[in-house]
């Protein structure tokens, strides 16, 4: 398959970053994270399998490599003891396990707001006749729901057949929906915000 130049850039610095932390995980015995890995990868391949026909925009592509890297580093980077996925960035309310906000609830408002835009675009490319209609948001938010579901049954099977791992429990699986929700709803939002402002006379 062929790529564009910024195209190889990127896949080089997102298998170098999925490299580096194999390294990591393999000598630190994290078990849990290199099924993450190999997901990761699954999701790259698909990617760079489709993306001839999906030509998904640079800035969609850097943002899914991105999602990878903080992934990647909140089970990789520990801060005073603990991994970054458990840290507290902001303590707005609650505690335990429905402590908000997290570093994990804030990937996954970004991970799946992301989703819904790639959603979007592939409809948009595919189904040209939903561009700009409601129709198109509302799939796009509600795809990208059923992707953060899939992702929760990843965290199940690996708390099935890893030992130890630190994907939390019902309450946080309950967080993680919410904010999933949250980010799907918040870049359709923010497209509807930038359509008008193009759309807007000078």
């Amino acid at each position: 398959m062929s790529f564009k130049t910024s195209e190889w850039a990127l896949l080089v610095f997102t298998l170098g970053y999925v490299g580096a932390f194999l390294v990591h995980f393999l000598s630190a015995g994290n078990v849990e994270f290199i099924w993450y890995i190999a997901t990761l990868l699954v999701f790259v391949g698909l990617v760079a399998a489709t993306q001839r026909i999906a030509r998904f925009p640079g800035w969609i592509l850097w943002g899914l490599s991105v999602w990878g890297l903080v992934h990647m580093a909140g089970g990789g980077i520990v801060v005073d003891g603990a991994v970054l996925y458990a840290r507290v960035l902001v303590p707005i309310a609650g505690n335990g396990e429905l402590t908000v906000l997290k570093y994990d609830q804030l990937v996954h408002f970004y991970g799946f707001g992301l989703s819904a835009l790639v959603l979007w675009h592939i409809m948009r490319r595919n189904f040209p006749v939903l561009d700009g209609t409601k129709t198109i948001l509302a799939f796009a938010v509600l795809g990208s729901m059923g992707l953060g579901a899939l992702n929760e049954i990843i965290e199940f099977a690996a708390v099935v057949g890893l030992p130890n791992t630190n994907v939390g429990g019902y309450y946080n699986t309950g967080l993680d929906l919410v904010f999933n929700a949250a980010g799907a709803l918040a870049a359709m939002a923010g497209l509807c915000t930038f359509a008008k402002g193009q759309a807007s006379p000078d």
